[in-house]
């Protein structure tokens, strides 16, 4: 059996604005609602603002705070990103992924982190868009649905596999949608669900 010293059994309780560390911590805090999609909104425009004045040749430098020496001036867009942290924990989460976004996109290209992290803003703008309006966000991630989802049907035009193609000068980010005469060419428009 195990015995605690006489002192410890005669300590009053401590109370918990004077010692919030011995108060419960809660492991999980859940949200339901429209108001779960804002705050994880708010995190991911936070992110993409930050990176997004550092897109193109003429985009501007950010002065990133460090711990240590002098401030770090870049414009590289994953360098950005991997600084961004936020004290919010709901904008956070949804910062990290599109951190993810950046990261991932710097192993496989080495490059356009920058482009990367405001295209998976507009992805998550109108993901959430059409999730709010009703649709099932898992046909919206299969991609099934595209003859409602594709802006492009209703011309006559013919969608086929979006491909982004990032450029390694740092210039701009182009796709290509196929149509069955010619081939269009559209510069930073974002049309997700082609």
């Amino acid at each position: 059996m195990l015995r605690l010293p006489t002192v410890l059994c005669q300590m009053r309780p401590v109370s918990r604005a004077l010692a919030p560390h011995l108060t419960r911590a809660y492991a999980k805090d859940v949200k339901f609602g429209a108001d779960a999609p804002a705050l994880m909104l708010q995190g991911v425009d936070l992110l993409a603002d930050a990176v997004a004045v550092t897109m193109g040749p003429k985009g501007r430098t950010v002065i990133i705070e460090q711990s240590w020496g002098s401030p770090k001036v870049t414009k590289d867009g994953v360098t950005v990103t991997k600084s961004i942290d936020s004290k919010d924990k709901y904008k956070n989460i949804r910062a990290k992924l599109v951190q993810d976004v950046a990261n991932n996109t710097n192993e496989e290209t080495g490059d356009s982190t920058t482009t990367a992290s405001v295209l998976a803003r507009s992805i998550a703008k109108e993901g959430f868009k059409k999730i709010s309006k009703g649709d099932n966000p898992v046909e919206i991630r299969r991609g099934e649905r595209n003859n409602r989802l594709c802006p492009h049907k209703s011309s006559n035009t013919l969608c086929l596999n979006l491909k982004v193609t990032f450029l390694n000068t740092n210039i701009m980010v182009k796709y290509w949608i196929l149509v069955p005469d010619k081939l269009c060419f559209h510069l930073l428009t974002v049309s997700t669900y082609c």
